[in-house]
């Protein structure tokens, strides 16, 4: 036995400690939507638990039911859960037809909440619609749209020679009446949360660094001002400031919270036995539940909720970043951007890090259109992460485990790229006369690092450019050892693939040469991307990859 077939199967054993473990996990094929799909459960069904706990004693007190404010939160949770099944399956392409239908609806619901008796106020906001007897709220909704048909836009108009207007409009002036009909409500926080979703956008698509930092000082100073306009604002920024010391108005809230998290300490007071939620904390159980899980869980049990968001981020940047559909690319990084941004500034305000602001912590906070929301942007995640490279050669050699089996999901199909750069493709390729299809040698391919116009557009666009946002797919260089059966040169290792369990060619849109079928003189069809089972013996072959066929078999 080798030394490196020894190393393989030595991975991720229990004396190769907690790295070794690690790396085996993440190596599987479908590790990134395992990871997706354990979360989004661990944070519902947790989220659920604090949510009894938290609301229990204003529940009773308002409607002498201690389970009212939780039966409508698992109402919206198995709703959720829907959801996500749906988003799981539904189909790319149908996703982003649905881009442009779902930003128009939503953006028309946020305006006709406004219309008195039509939108419900409470608190001295009109932010609700009223449906069967539960509160849709439309500024959350239109959260989901605006990532899904922000991606959608931006992936569709990213090419070589991206002028600025192209990036900005008609992105940043829809984003504007959005949050102009989200402070007619008025609603602070959410309209931070769109600025957030643009901001991730841009970022992603490699909007250059000054013009990104003009933006974001520009949204700063116009979050500043609407914060001093409005007096319970003001009142909350100037006692976070120190300006103002009145811990029975501005600034009781906030304190109240860290003395919740004193209580706690490190363990805990135990589930159910807080102190706080008995009428000393207000919306214990919507924005400061966080406050109520330190205080039952104590430390550990605050540290266990940063730890679950920080393996949200990783993951869901994990996906952006193998994902070779811009859209899907985009996506994923907008979503896992902003649900970590949200938990983020409300465990920030919690423990007195920044001034209140509203925002909830997703899946946790008692809230059921953002609970529901937040649940369809995991599937979305899930979804994203089934459409790996990695996942779609291991799904095509193997099929699915009984997880995909029980829950009969569908095939992911292969990106295949737009007919747009399929013609610049071509065009480079008639360009080349050096570039010809030949037997012993594979047609060069031009890649992101040889490309000039690519070297200066992400020397223009800015850092995001070179961990693969802000561009289209690369094109990987087919350079390495010889094929057995083609007699072309397969990839030793493919930017997109790091797995043994197949090698993944992207080719581009081109008609190949004609391979040797045995003297019958037919050329093989057009082809996208190529995969390899290697080192499955029983794998069978994709049904892109047309070298392994029997009719082109030597």
């Amino acid at each position: 036995m080798t030394a490196a077939s020894d190393g393989v199967r030595r991975a991720g054993a229990w004396w190769d400690g907690p790295r070794g473990v690690i790396d085996a996990v993440l190596r599987r094929p479908l590790a990134s939507f395992h990871l997706i799909v354990t979360l989004t459960v661990i944070l519902t069904v947790f989220g659920l638990v604090m949510v009894l706990s938290a609301s229990s004693v204003e529940g009773y007190s308002k409607s002498g039911s201690a389970y009212g404010l939780f039966t409508t939160q698992v109402v919206f949770a198995i709703l959720g859960t829907v959801l996500f099944y749906v988003a799981l399956r539904i189909p790319v392409r149908f996703m982003r037809r649905l881009a442009v239908p779902s930003i128009f609806v939503t953006t028309l619901l946020l305006a006709l909440v406004l219309i008195p008796g039509v939108g419900t106020e409470s608190q001295g906001a009109q932010r609700w619609f009223v449906v069967g007897g539960l509160s849709i709220q439309p500024s959350e909704l239109v959260k989901l749209a605006l990532c899904v048909w922000g991606a959608h836009l931006l992936s569709a108009r990213l090419r070589d020679h991206a002028s600025l207007k192209e990036l900005l409009v008609p992105l940043v002036p829809v984003a504007i009446l959005i949050c102009t009909l989200i402070i007619l409500e008025p609603n602070l926080s959410t309209t931070i949360t769109i600025a957030i979703i643009v901001g991730t956008l841009l970022w992603f698509a490699g909007l250059h660094l000054k013009v990104f930092a003009i933006f974001v000082v520009s949204g700063a100073a116009m979050a500043i001002a609407l914060a001093m306009v409005e007096g319970y604002r003001s009142e909350r920024v100037q006692s976070f400031l120190g300006n103002i010391d009145d811990p029975q108005g501005a600034g009781y809230q906030a304190r109240q919270a860290r003395y919740a998290l004193a209580n706690g300490g490190l363990f805990g007071q135990g589930l159910g036995q807080s102190r706080a939620k008995w009428n000393y904390l207000p919306n214990a159980h919507n924005d400061f539940i966080f406050a109520i899980i330190g205080e039952e869980l104590g430390l550990l049990g605050g540290l266990l909720v940063i730890g679950l968001f920080v393996l949200l981020a990783f993951v869901g940047l994990r996906i952006a970043l193998r994902a070779v559909d811009p859209f899907l690319r985009m996506m994923t990084a907008t979503i896992t951007v902003l649900i970590s941004a949200q938990a983020l500034i409300n465990i920030g305000y919690v423990i007195g890090l920044l001034p209140v602001t509203g925002i909830q912590l997703p899946l946790l906070s008692a809230g059921g259109t953002s609970t529901f929301t937040v649940l369809v942007m995991l599937g979305l995640l899930a979804n994203a992460a089934r459409h790996e490279p990695e996942a779609v050669a291991a799904l095509a050699a193997t099929g699915d485990g009984r997880i995909g089996r029980f829950l009969r999901l569908p095939q992911p199909e292969s990106y295949a790229p737009p007919r747009v750069q399929a013609w610049r493709a071509r065009r480079d390729r008639l360009a080349d006369p050096s570039g010809l299809p030949s037997r012993t040698a594979p047609p060069r391919v031009r890649t992101a690092a040889t490309d000039p116009r690519t070297t200066d557009r992400r020397a223009r666009r800015g850092p995001a450019a070179y961990f693969g946002f802000g561009a289209t797919a690369p094109d990987p260089e087919p350079s390495g050892r010889r094929g057995a059966r083609s007699g072309r040169r397969v990839p030793e290792r493919s930017p997109y693939v790091r797995s043994e369990y197949a090698r993944t060619e992207y080719v581009g849109d081109v008609r190949p040469r004609r391979y040797d079928t045995g003297g019958q003189g037919r050329s093989a069809p057009r082809v996208r991307y190529r995969t390899y089972p290697e080192a499955m013996p029983t794998a069978r072959a994709s049904r892109h990859d047309d070298t392994m066929s029997p009719r082109y078999r030597r």
